[in-house]
């Protein structure tokens, strides 16, 4: 979500100035490589590029390629194949196996129905959205639709397809329901489209629990990742906005009316960390009564297990699957000392648990980093029924 935040304001700042503008998108991936499909890219007529499609190798060429785009106003999709020889000669130095497909749409300011005003719908509410982009892997010099139809959790439909419209809505509708992207292929009578059908999750929310000193860098570094914070405190003193990130919320509460006071989602963390035994456990307790992916405990373990236990005896009774989100003490073992060290710690584990990786050195790992088995192209015959 911070690559989309970073490239609406770049596309703004263009605006202001008077410049062209071309969006490159990763839309599939069979293989290796750095980035995965949903990458995106702003790319100025003057040659200044926002976010990125690959670990710098891709962007070069992607720069020259858009200015065409930008000149001809006709989106391409262009192969990237990391697999062929050639590239050594091109200088591209790839670094990976794997064939790259990225389509590069001019934006139209004129039209209402341009990706960037997609992106910006898709940042203005949060919930999950999905966005489909319709290309011809078949034939590369067939129209390419690019970034056509916006379908959001609200019900919400955006943007004007020529043909396919409810079909591909019905097919976001399923995506939004599975929680999953997709890419399917309708074959008509005349012609072969394919559709990267791309679920995107709103930013992760971290609840800090406490507006202590250590809670500083936590602000500062899930700010640099793009995330939404929101300190809570009971204490007033503490809780005050000029000592925080200016993104952030700040929240004086009694931690029994805090639930209350948030939008809280499948992105939604907290972190328990006033220093005070009792708010904390009455935080943890209203927690327990809802689903929440996540909820770290700052200190040793035995406090953790003392809340659990005095739950307990005041007759809670605690399923596995609530206590499964706890994780206490908070942090991946970094051997971290100092705030900022504790505060990567944490920052490192909650992006692990939400993308259910297990935190581990990737050099224990003995298998590609990112899966090199592209997601299947479902076949959909459209003329058939």
């Amino acid at each position: 979500m911070k690559e989309i935040r970073d490239i609406i304001g770049a596309f703004d700042q263009a605006q202001k100035l008077g410049k062209q503008t071309a969006l490159a998108t990763v839309v599939h991936v069979d293989g290796s490589s750095y980035r995965r499909p949903g990458a995106r890219m702003l790319i100025t007529e003057d040659g200044q590029m926002t976010g990125a499609i690959s670990g710098g190798c891709l962007e070069g060429d992607a720069l020259r390629k858009a200015l065409f785009v930008m000149m001809e106003q006709k989106s391409k999709l262009v192969t990237y194949d990391t697999n062929d020889e050639d590239d050594a000669r091109l200088e591209m130095g790839l670094g990976c196996n794997g064939i790259i497909q990225v389509l590069i749409e001019p934006i139209d300011i004129s039209d209402q129905n341009n990706p960037i005003q997609f992106l910006k719908a898709i940042v203005s509410k949060r919930q999950q959205n999905v966005l489909i982009t319709l290309f011809s892997l078949q034939n590369k010099k067939d129209t390419q639709y690019g970034t056509c139809l916006l379908v959001s959790a609200d019900g919400s439909i955006s943007g004007d397809v020529p043909f396919l419209k409810d079909i591909l809505a019905t097919d976001a509708k399923r995506a939004l329901a599975n929680r999953n992207s997709s890419f399917k292929n309708y074959i008509t009578e005349n012609n072969s489209l394919t559709a990267f059908i791309e679920l995107i999750h709103p930013p992760v929310s971290v609840v800090i629990i406490g507006a202590g000193n250590d809670a500083l860098p936590l602000v500062k570094m899930a700010d640099v990742l793009g995330w939404e914070t929101t300190v809570v405190d009971g204490r007033a003193n503490y809780a005050k906005k000029e000592r925080f990130a200016s993104a952030c919320q700040v929240l004086v509460s009694k931690p029994e009316n805090v639930l209350e006071k948030l939008m809280v989602d499948d992105q939604t963390v907290f972190l328990l960390m006033t220093h005070n035994y009792n708010y904390d456990l009455a935080m943890l307790r209203a927690l327990l009564a809802r689903k929440v992916v996540y909820i770290g405990s700052l200190g040793p373990g035995k406090k953790l297990d003392r809340m659990i236990e005095e739950l307990k005896e005041e007759g809670v009774t605690l399923t596995n699957e609530q206590l499964f989100p706890l994780y206490g003490p908070v942090g991946l073992d970094i051997g971290a000392e100092t705030a900022e060290e504790i505060a990567l710690s944490i920052l490192a584990e909650i992006k692990a648990v939400l993308s259910l990786k297990n935190g581990q050195s990737l050099r224990a790992n003995t298998g590609p980093i990112h899966s090199r088995s592209a997601l299947p192209i479902e076949q959909v015959d459209i003329h058939k029924g």
